[in-house]
């Protein structure tokens, strides 16, 4: 059972409006307006989506995760590797974790102002998910 939304803020339904969210109980809801109609989704089974895609994704770029991470915390020793590698391992842990936790309201802006957006229908699928890009630090 999820408490929080993990995307608060980051996700619009599929005419570009900004998706609210809600609680009934002590359970975290997307709602989604359709038509006047609000439609509230779990927000446990948006976030479980997103965060199974972005999984697939790391772990299919596994050794550039790991490359990316080290030199973004400035540590590229075996030990710190050993590290960020056995964090991948336990992903499933952490997004369980993560799903009763939430994300930081800090972390959420960042993502938002990075580019990190997505669309959802009112059945609570994810119908898009826009991802930062990489950015020419030459520029």
């Amino acid at each position: 059972m999820a408490r929080t939304a993990v995307f608060e803020g980051l996700v619009s339904d599929e005419l570009g409006q900004a998706v609210k969210v809600g609680h009934l109980g002590d359970q975290a809801y997307y709602i989604v307006d359709d038509a006047g109609f609000e439609r509230y989704v779990l927000a446990e089974t948006v976030d479980r989506q997103v965060l199974h895609m972005l999984n697939e994704q790391m772990q299919a770029q596994r050794d550039l995760v790991v490359e990316g991470t080290l030199k973004f915390i400035g540590q590229e020793d075996l030990f710190a590797k050993a590290m960020v590698e056995a964090s991948l391992d336990k992903m499933d842990e952490n997004i369980e974790q993560l799903l009763q936790t939430g994300l930081p309201e800090e972390a959420r802006t960042w993502l938002g102002l990075m580019g990190f957006h997505l669309v959802i229908n009112y059945h609570g699928d994810v119908i898009d998910l826009n991802l930062p890009s990489e950015i020419d630090t030459e520029e």
